[in-house]
């Protein structure tokens, strides 16, 4: 973590800082401090800070101590450059309430007329614990933290390279959150790396404390529901994707990191893909695109084919559907979106309930409102147990946001079957792929590597190959790097 101290303020014109418009900008701060201390050359300092956000055993030990135990009768800036390794001059006033407020002491040398800003910020943060979020059962437990630095160097301990880059902004004109692009100079291509820059330095928003907040604000395409950014907590996930000709953007306070650009399938991506064994890992790939597929579809074939094409059933099925239907008041179409809105209900109440009493609340919504609905003559059998195929299905998406998005696509092709039957679900899936192939992330295609084609990336796609056979880094990255492995002398 390359901090720049030395550009905290640069540019900014404002009044030159004086004593008084120093008070009068921490004027209603509780927790602001000034005190006076003397050298033993009689050399006086006087310092501002703010004790909530500073470590204050390292100000006494490390600047405060020294400064009066000093004997020379020397400035105040010369006594400060021998024991203390950042001391930066300021001369503006703006520029001494950004030190100020990013956790740094204001030193004034009355005599000389001189200020000073050392930082010595409190980083106060929790330790390194495993990934709520993205689990495994092997592989490494650790995981980001909200503090920015202790994030770079978990990456830096995995890609130890002088040329991992670490290029620092700033966004938030109130916030002021730092922002951290990280990429290996020299394998990704510099096209994304200005890209990423460009869109950063472009944000505008006053406000900004959370990745996803910055997502939204840098993305592509701000109305679809598909992420055009990875998020991930793990930094072995974020070391891999460094190592093939990706960017990942850290935002300071926030555990998950950003990696771009993406494509619609890596979404289905696990973090277990590559700790597992690849045949078993290609098995539950396919599984979990599957299971999206079932999601979206599922429900809404069956009212396409309730509605429009009973005639399609087998007799002994149709017999089946008849009886379980007879006593339902509902059209299919209805009875779907009632039982999806209130399985959506449940699962939005398991979110906000504590964590030991969601699943509880899981269990008994289901038993007890499903029993009640088909016991009231609500909902058919039948519909209960597709419900309960497609919920479970959902849950297979390691991607959270597709996950909670679905729901969007779910009710759209529910109004398509009902509308037209078959060809409501044709419209439907090809509005979907088309609307799919125009996304892009970072200026990258959404749909590669199949729009535009790249055969051997399909090595990773839909089932994940061998490692002997991924010898070369994605083609739609367009990565300076190309071969994976080192040829041995």
């Amino acid at each position: 973590m390359f901090r720049k101290y030395k550009k905290k303020g640069a540019g900014l014109r404002s009044a030159p800082i004086t004593r008084d418009a120093l008070l009068d900008a921490t004027a209603g701060m509780a927790d602001a401090v000034v005190e006076e201390h003397e050298t033993k050359g009689g050399q006086k300092a006087v310092f501002y800070y703010l004790h909530t956000i500073i470590d204050r055993v390292l100000l006494q030990q490390s600047i405060i101590r020294p400064l009066i135990m000093s004997g020379e009768e020397e400035s105040i800036y010369r006594c400060l450059k021998t024991f203390v390794l950042h001391v930066e001059p300021i001369v503006s006033l703006e520029s001494a309430k950004e030190w100020l407020m990013s956790g740094s002491i204001i030193i004034h040398d009355p005599v000389q007329q001189q200020w000073f800003a050392i930082p010595v910020e409190n980083r106060v943060g929790r330790q390194i614990e495993p990934s709520q979020t993205e689990t495994v059962m092997y592989g490494p437990k650790d995981s980001f933290t909200e503090q920015l630095d202790v994030n770079l160097s978990l990456l830096r301990r995995r890609l130890p390279l002088t040329n991992l880059k670490a290029e620092r902004l700033t966004v938030g004109s109130l916030s002021k959150t730092s922002v951290v692009i990280v990429y290996i100079a020299g394998l990704t291509n510099p096209q994304l790396i200005e890209e990423a820059r460009k869109k950063i330095a472009e944000t505008d928003f006053d406000m900004i404390f959370d990745s996803a907040q910055l997502t939204e604000l840098i993305e592509d395409h701000h109305h679809s529901i598909f992420p055009q950014f990875q998020q991930t907590e793990r930094p072995d996930i974020s070391a891999y994707n460094l190592s093939i000709g990706k960017i990942a953007i850290l935002v300071d306070q926030t555990p998950f990191v950003l990696h771009a650009p993406i494509t619609f399938f890596h979404l289905f991506h696990s973090a277990e893909d590559y700790t597992t064994r690849w045949p078993v890992a290609s098995f539950f790939r396919m599984l979990r695109y599957t299971s999206f597929f079932l999601s979206i579809l599922l429900i809404p074939l069956y009212v396409a084919l309730s509605t429009h094409h009973y005639h399609m059933f087998p007799l002994q099925i149709l017999y089946v559907l008849i009886e379980s239907r007879s006593k339902v008041p509902f059209s299919p179409f209805w009875e779907a979106v009632l039982m999806l809105l209130v399985i959506e209900i449940i699962k939005e109440a398991s979110v906000r309930m504590p964590t030991k009493s969601s699943s509880t609340l899981g269990v008994i919504s289901g038993i007890v409102i499903g029993e009640a609905a088909v016991q009231a003559g609500f909902v058919s059998k039948v519909l209960i147990v597709l419900v309960g195929i497609s919920t479970v299905a959902s849950f297979l998406v390691p991607n959270y946001i597709v996950a909670k998005g679905h729901t969007m696509i779910h009710f759209t092709m529910l109004v398509f079957s009902a509308c037209l039957g078959f060809f409501g679900l044709i419209f439907g899936m090809i509005g979907l792929f088309v609307h799919l192939n125009g996304l892009t992330s970072l200026k990258q295609p959404y749909f590669a590597p199949i729009t535009p084609l790249y055969w051997r990336d399909w090595l990773d796609l839909f089932l994940r190959s061998p490692l002997i056979w991924l010898k070369k880094r994605p083609e739609y990255l367009h990565p300076l790097q190309k071969w994976r492995y080192v040829k041995r002398r």
